[in-house]
């Protein structure tokens, strides 16, 4: 039988919560209202298995809009709680459905909607629910959401322009891969029945074409299974905190695709900084919520050590610049923010300005992986190629002789 929550008022005037089960949500609404409450809100619980296998995951996107329709509806004048029960009404994804109507629950028992959000950490990141705590505190809830809608909003833009820059190359990439796997399976091994039949002396580039093909033919299975092996071994050192750091630096440290990680940082850091920082969050609690929503260990230890000095009063960009992972441009920013008082306007600032430059490096990555490609995809087949025809002419020579 399902069972649901509900919250309800009491013939006192107090606040009930509590869960009742019952064939359907009418039958438990039925059952409170004859138990004489009132005001009676009911939302199914459902069970972990059924909401872990069936749930769709709700994505970034959504809390874009859900943040931008809840910051309209209490701009203008819409109770927070029927706001966020219409929300849970036109919500097309069960589980924000769900969501919603748990947050709805929670404010009619008392709850602020940060506390209610905190409840859902995975679909609200921790800056989104303190930058919210902070609203609420300065009753700025409905400016606050906008401000939200459009980071979320330039946050998904960055992330799109990242993967459409990738589907090329990687398009690319899987057709040569395919054209090698036809290559060295289908075509090459009939040129070798043939060359067999003619029992000539095949030059030397003809014979590393179908050793190299024997080869393939001969230890595909070891070839897997031994890439299978390594991937198993990098997948559990990438899950220790070493492997994971090691990782990072390797990543940071390769040319060019190094500093498109870097900008990326940069940008993630000083928007969600400047979300922060504007919405009153304390510059400390703001620095560490900043830090941990990188998910890379080399910014997240080196700014470890920021926020040390910069409680011992150092101030932000000095630190920034001694861990040598921000560019001078942004460091130079941030203390024209410190100096003059708007620190939030130019981690802002630093953010566009970082965002232009994440453009360029994408496009110049992407620039850089295309001839790469395109050259190893023509050594293969060029060497290819010129076994065959090599093959051909000494053939031919043999026979003539």
């Amino acid at each position: 039988m399902p069972k649901f929550s509900y919250s309800a008022t009491l013939p006192t005037g107090d606040l009930a919560r509590g869960s009742h089960k019952a064939p359907s949500r009418e039958a438990a609404e039925l059952a409170l209202y004859e138990q004489e409450l009132r005001n009676i809100r009911v939302v199914e619980q459902k069970s972990f298995l059924k909401l872990e296998l069936t749930a769709p995951r709700v994505k970034r996107e959504s809390v874009m809009h859900l943040s931008r329709q809840l910051g309209a509806f209490i701009s203008a004048g819409l109770p927070l709680v029927d706001a966020v029960r219409l929300i849970a009404e036109e919500a097309p994804n069960s589980s924000l459905k769900r969501v919603m109507n748990e947050v709805e629950v929670g404010l009619r028992g008392g709850d602020t909607l940060s506390d209610c959000f905190d409840r859902h950490p995975k679909i609200f990141p921790a800056f989104y629910r303190g930058i919210l705590r902070s609203a609420e505190l300065t009753g700025q809830l409905d400016t606050v959401l906008a401000q939200l809608a459009g980071y979320l909003e330039k946050d998904l833009a960055t992330r799109r322009k990242i993967k459409s820059a990738m589907i090329y190359p990687i398009v690319v990439a899987l057709m040569s891969i395919v054209t090698v796997v036809v290559l060295a399976g289908w075509v090459l091994p009939q040129f070798k029945s043939f060359f067999a039949s003619l029992d000539a002396t095949l030059p030397l580039p003809t014979r590393m074409m179908l050793a190299a093909t024997d080869f393939l033919a001969d230890w595909w299975w070891a070839l897997l299974g031994g890439g299978a092996v390594l991937a198993l071994i990098v997948f559990g050192a990438i899950r220790t905190e070493r492997g994971r750091y090691t990782r990072d630096r390797f990543l940071l440290a390769l040319p060019v695709l190094g500093d498109t990680i870097r900008f990326v940082l940069v940008e993630r850091f000083c928007r969600i900084l400047a979300a922060m920082v504007g919405a009153g969050v304390p510059l400390p609690e703001a620095l560490r919520v900043a830090t941990e929503s990188l998910r890379n260990l080399v910014f997240v230890r080196a700014l470890s050590s920021v926020g040390e000095s910069m409680l011992r009063g150092e101030g932000l960009a000095q630190p920034l610049t001694a861990t040598g992972l921000f560019p001078v441009t942004a460091t130079q920013m941030i203390r024209v923010g410190e100096e003059t008082g708007s620190l939030d306007t130019q981690l802002e600032v630093t953010a566009e300005y970082y965002e232009g430059e994440l453009t360029y490096k994408i496009d110049k990555v992407t620039s850089l992986f295309e001839p790469i490609v395109l050259v190893v995809m023509g050594l293969v087949v060029g060497f290819v190629a010129v076994a065959l025809v090599s093959a051909m002419y000494g053939i031919y020579s043999q026979v003539e002789a």
